[in-house]
């Protein structure tokens, strides 16, 4: 009987100090070991978050609505009300939806009146939502196709607009992955301080 009860009170005392020691490994130096890592990598683990005169703006990995002819503008969303984190996420419509295909005449429409364009020759990311709905780039072609309007509206020349474009266009990922973009955010931010300083 006694025997019993010291093999329970060392089973017990292991299984006491496993948990510590679990918890100490898992729930405390690990925790602290990737916050460290966080900190080493600066704007990573904050996701990315862009200042403009000393406040957050914005993050680079996140989309966000821009109105008004003087703004470059992102690709449509699908989140929530537009660019809602909470609510991120795709339309889930097909190729052969009749909606999908009302909503891109829509926006085609709708863009190419904005833009000056022809209907035909608006860029494909003017029409359609990304997956996540938060999709903060476009593709240079997209952005291109708004330098005239955006010039007109800020009074500047279409090859000053032009050339922040060209500035704020990203390669390829690793010169072969992914196609090229623009960051609508950044290249926002660069208009404006353009517009200021001209």
């Amino acid at each position: 009987m006694s025997l019993t009860v010291t093999n329970l009170l060392r089973q017990a005392r292991t299984g006491l100090l496993l948990l510590l020691a679990a918890t100490l490994v898992l729930g405390v130096a690990y925790p602290l070991a990737v916050f460290a890592v966080g900190r080493l990598t600066p704007g990573r683990a904050d996701g990315q978050l862009v200042s403009a005169g000393g406040a957050p703006v914005g993050s680079r990995l996140l989309g966000q609505a821009f109105t008004g002819d003087e703004w470059f503008h992102p690709r449509p969303s699908a989140a929530g009300d537009g660019y809602d984190p909470t609510a991120s996420g795709a339309s889930n419509l097909g190729p052969e939806s009749t909606d999908l295909l009302a909503t891109v005449e829509e926006r085609r429409a709708a863009v190419a009146a904005a833009d000056g364009t022809d209907p035909a020759a608006v860029a494909p990311d003017a029409l359609t939502a990304s997956g996540s709905g938060l999709d903060p780039d476009i593709s240079p072609e997209y952005a291109r196709q708004q330098v005239a309007r955006v010039a007109q509206a800020r009074g500047l020349s279409t090859a000053q607009v032009d050339g922040l474009v060209a500035q704020h266009t990203a390669g390829r990922q690793l010169g072969f992955l992914g196609e090229p973009t623009v960051n609508v955010l950044a290249l926002n931010l660069a208009l404006r301080d353009l517009a200021a300083r001209g």
